[in-house]
């Protein structure tokens, strides 16, 4: 031990120096962020070229050009080249346009919001087996959603805030208390509507609820509401987050939710509020192990809700195969079983294991965000092959969910 000015100097406990290394990395990551992003530390979505719009809309980029000449929808920003440039804000105003010169099926197909009866589809993304790539895949989910023309809401259920983070959000300097899904779902006074919430993104027409640790608390408060009296009736815990959704039922095609690696109260409330569950898994045999503990736990504590009142309302529930080596025979082996088992509820479409996936997420970024040119050509189109290839299928199940034509 060593003496100052008169005061003993005592080594650090274990949480004060676990406190210490939270407030340093904290710290650096702030100004990582900074750097990242400058010149305000804010995330911005990258233009998209005129054939980038075709291809998001479903047009020949001739059509884009063409209402350019003509003076109709917005005016694009012409680069150094001459060639066109345009906001994801400004592809949405095309399909405005565009989709008023159509009818029916043509024109939703163009701008594809929600028709009258169609109800709002909520996507929870879960497993409890860490390094599943639910974030990963709830991200590039939203995004992908959002560039199709969708009004998406993208709600971060976990405490350890990685959705969040993947928006540019850092929970300890960005959200404020009760600024959470936890602020909507508390039982005490402190409760607020969920609109209060949402916070807009650098996505048009896709916003976001953050996390931060404050989510936990659910776990604890919930207890003590069901001992109370509280969580009764339609303000018992299953049907919080389906409750609070329905403020916001009218804003939205589709909900996509990032559970947390448990299957405590807060992901049962959003398996509850689900109309589509993807499950992720990584094709090793301990994933697969740990797969069947998740299966096997949430089905006994389904079965609890539904004998207690609650009508699970889930239009489909698929398997999607993350990180995937086509070249690695073990887990082709556990592919083929995955296939075996479950059928057509393994997604057809596996998300490729994929530098680029990797690269994108050092900088908090989707690979819809990248920049073309920001890493190798072939790597980013195969990477994005494969992405959209598992999205697309998942948009699929969405518009069969409406009715609506494949």
């Amino acid at each position: 031990m060593e003496y100052g000015n008169n005061t003993l100097l005592r080594e650090e406990t274990p949480s004060e120096k676990i406190s210490r290394y939270s407030q340093l990395l904290s710290g650096q990551l702030h100004r990582l962020r900074q750097e990242l992003y400058p010149p305000e530390a804010h995330k911005a979505l990258r233009a998209f070229s005129s054939v980038d719009v075709a291809r998001l809309i479903g047009v020949s980029e001739s059509t884009i050009r063409q209402l350019d000449l003509d003076g109709e929808g917005p005016t694009p920003t012409r680069l150094a080249n001459g060639r066109r440039s345009y906001t994801l804000e400004q592809i949405n105003a095309i399909r405005e346009v565009l989709a008023a010169r159509k009818k029916g099926d043509e024109a939703v197909n163009i701008l594809p919001h929600r028709r009258e009866g169609e109800k709002l589809q909520v996507i929870s993304c879960a497993n409890f087996k860490g390094g599943s790539a639910k974030t990963t895949t709830s991200t590039h989910l939203a995004h992908y959603l959002a560039l199709r023309g969708y009004r998406v809401l993208a709600i971060d259920l976990d405490p350890q805030a990685s959705l969040s983070a993947m928006f540019g959000v850092q929970p300890e300097f960005d959200v404020e208390p009760n600024c959470t899904l936890f602020g909507a779902l508390r039982y005490d006074e402190g409760r607020r509507s969920l609109d209060e919430v949402v916070r807009p993104t650098y996505f048009d027409n896709l916003d976001l609820i953050p996390a931060n640790l404050e989510l936990a608390e659910f776990e604890h408060i919930v207890p003590t509401a069901i001992a109370s009296g509280a969580s009764t009736g339609e303000n018992i815990f299953f049907r919080r987050i389906r409750n609070v959704l329905a403020e916001v039922d009218d804003r939205y095609d589709v909900v996509v939710i990032d559970c947390p690696p448990q299957l405590g109260f807060l992901t049962l409330g959003a398996l509850f509020a689900s109309t589509g569950l993807l499950i992720t898994l990584h094709p090793q045999m301990l994933d697969l192990a740990s797969c069947n503990q998740f299966l096997g736990m949430s089905s006994d504590l389904m079965a609890v809700i539904e004998n207690n009142g609650g009508e699970m309302n889930l239009d489909w529930m698929r398997f999607l195969v993350t990180r995937h080596n086509p070249n690695d025979s073990p887990q082709t082996r556990v592919v083929g079983l995955l296939r075996a088992l479950f059928g057509e509820d393994v997604l057809t479409a596996p998300a490729l294991e994929s530098t680029a996936v990797a690269n994108a997420g050092l900088e908090k970024k989707s690979l819809y965000e990248l920049e073309p040119g920001a890493i190798g050509r072939e790597t980013l189109k195969r990477a994005l092959e494969s992405m959209d290839s598992v999205n697309r299928e998942i948009e699929d199940l969405l518009r069969g969910s409406w009715g609506r034509p494949l």
